[in-house]
């Protein structure tokens, strides 16, 4: 069930998964996703795990707070916010469910909304697992074809989103597995029902052109911290995971050969186990 509570002076919409006695275990999303994109059975492998596992929307995704009067930030125009804000957000989502540090993960924007939540707010985070992230989006760029889908325009209706979500999945994909067509479309259909918001996925991503390189402050982190990074990568390639482990002094770095931008299916066991290995040290 779908909870909202207020958080940073903004709503928050969150579920959770597992009982709350367990290791909490904070799930943050990427650019333009939702909570849905954390999968209910990915969610519940992680609760089996002895954690109470919380996804939430950022803002400007989902049922949480949209910044409609921002509008669509002009190319070289300032940023409506930075990921300052959306860590903040995570840190504040923290306060309004009563706990005072949970382990956090996160994936592509994600990730460096999670690192980003390690620097400002050090004692709310127990553990930090970064995902297809990386410390900036300069330390390795994307490639053609994957920088074409990211930049290209939205579609106009329901089955235009679902077409370009087919597209866009083959193009940043896992080239080592076989894409599940029927849960890309029964994804995106929720998505889409649930929220379609293109100018507030162009705010986040101004958000993060925005917030700079982290590599310094990444430096001064003691926090446990996991890299998980897919060696066929197209849109945020294994430089980005390499960089942000070779940043935080005792990471630990596993790649994944032939997963892309995406979590497969065939890996969430090990993924799930790598995760749970650093929570229960």
């Amino acid at each position: 069930m779908t909870t909202r509570v207020t958080a940073n002076g903004i709503e928050i919409a969150y579920e959770s998964f597992g009982s709350p006695a367990g290791r909490p275990l904070l799930l943050i999303m990427g650019l333009g996703a939702q909570l849905i994109h954390w999968d209910e059975e990915f969610c519940q492998l992680l609760a089996e795990q002895g954690h109470h596992v919380i996804r939430f929307d950022n803002r400007d995704a989902g049922l949480s707070t949209h910044f409609h009067d921002a509008g669509v930030p002009a190319p070289e125009g300032p940023a409506p916010y930075l990921l300052d804000d959306m860590a903040d957000d995570a840190a504040a989502l923290l306060d309004a469910l009563g706990l005072p540090a949970a382990h956090v993960a996160g994936a592509s924007m994600g990730g460096m909304i999670a690192q980003t939540m390690a620097i400002r707010h050090p004692g709310r985070v127990l553990t930090l697992t970064s995902i297809m992230s990386t410390p900036s989006p300069h330390v390795a760029p994307p490639t053609e074809e994957a920088l074409s889908v990211l930049m290209s325009a939205p579609p106009a209706d329901r089955e235009g989103v679902l077409a370009s979500a087919l597209h866009t999945w083959s193009v940043i994909g896992s080239p080592g597995y076989e894409m599940d067509r029927e849960r890309v479309t029964r994804v995106a259909g929720l998505a889409y029902d649930r929220c379609f918001d293109p100018p507030g996925t162009a705010r986040q991503l101004a958000a993060v052109m925005a917030s700079g390189n982290r590599t310094e402050q990444l430096g001064r982190l003691t926090v446990p911290t996991l890299v998980l990074h897919g060696e066929a990568d197209p849109l945020i390639p294994l430089e980005g995971g390499r960089a942000t482990a070779a940043a935080i002094p005792g990471a630990r770095l596993v790649t994944y050969p032939g997963m892309g931008h995406d979590l497969p299916r065939p890996l969430w066991p090990d993924i799930v186990t790598e995760i749970t290995k650093l929570t229960s040290a």
